[in-house]
């Protein structure tokens, strides 16, 4: 449907404000179609136990939790494994960035980030809103969220159309991110190689220094916590980005650092199952 939208509404001879607006008539497109869809399958399944059950699989499938562990181990095995080509190649699977011009450091760094920022897009995000709307809410935020990672972009055919995409994920995620970074300070306290009180520092002092406003909430967490500097200048499509860091830490990274991360994400993904649960059970008797 993104695809369509773009290749009917998006003409590159129309004027920029057009452009926008089409953009906006886009979303809405985008975000309600599904989310009624998705009503409507939720009141067909009913209120009944098995009805809640099958709803709640359904919903599972929005949040991205084990596939994005899978995704950012791969880097830390082929680094262990094949070394440093061996370790571009993998996250470059995860990340947009030139593969080519990163050292090892920088790949676990990018892989790092990736880690930090996509849980909270792909984990927290969604069940937040799943929590907020239902099936609804999960299914109309995933739509938004893919939306603006297709037309999102600041290129020269999405700078107007991509615009109400790339807001309105970025408004939609504001609760997500910094939900994401407290899970991750409370993991640090359990997590031996982290630190709580530098995670904590590390956000209210880098966090808002972030060119995304959301992004650098979980990767400031994250940095801090574990002693590292992530961010930085890099490199996407040949194109530098001129990005503030985020922790104050060691910039030289290897696997297994990649690895230390992995271990504070599922914890905080723990956290956050246990979370869901109690206020499930509270408001199981409304």
């Amino acid at each position: 449907m993104i695809g369509w939208l773009d290749r009917t509404l998006n003409r590159d001879n129309d004027p920029p404000a057009w452009q926008r607006l089409m953009g906006v008539v886009a979303l809405i497109v985008l975000v309600i179609v599904p989310a009624v869809l998705a009503y409507l399958l939720q009141r067909m399944l009913g209120p009944s136990l098995l009805g809640i059950l099958a709803t709640a699989v359904l919903g599972s499938s929005l949040l991205a939790q084990r596939s994005l562990a899978m995704h950012v181990r791969a880097v830390a095995d082929a680094l262990d494994s094949g070394g440093l080509i061996a370790g571009r190649e993998a996250v470059s699977q995860i990340v947009g960035r030139d593969p080519d011009r990163l050292d090892e450091a920088a790949v676990c760094r990018a892989a790092i980030e990736s880690l930090a920022e996509n849980f909270s897009d792909g984990v927290v995000a969604p069940a937040f809103w799943l929590g907020v709307g239902g099936l609804p809410g999960g299914v109309a935020y995933k739509a938004a969220n893919t939306a603006d990672s297709m037309i999102g972009h600041k290129t020269p055919r999405h700078q107007s159309f991509g615009w109400a995409a790339a807001r309105f994920d970025d408004l939609i995620n504001l609760p997500a991110s910094r939900l994401t970074a407290l899970l991750i300070v409370i993991a640090a306290l359990v997590v031996p190689e982290a630190n709580a009180a530098d995670a904590c520092r590390a956000v209210r002092r880098d966090a808002k220094k972030h060119r995304s406003p959301n992004a650098g909430w979980p990767e400031a967490a994250m940095a801090g916590a574990l002693g590292l500097r992530l961010a930085g200048p890099r490199l996407y499509g040949g194109v530098a980005v001129d990005d503030r860091w985020m922790g104050d830490g060691r910039l030289s990274l290897d696997a297994r650092d990649i690895r230390a991360a992995l271990r504070l994400y599922r914890l905080a993904c723990g956290l956050q199952i246990a979370v869901v649960a109690v206020v499930a059970t509270i408001i199981w008797p409304i």
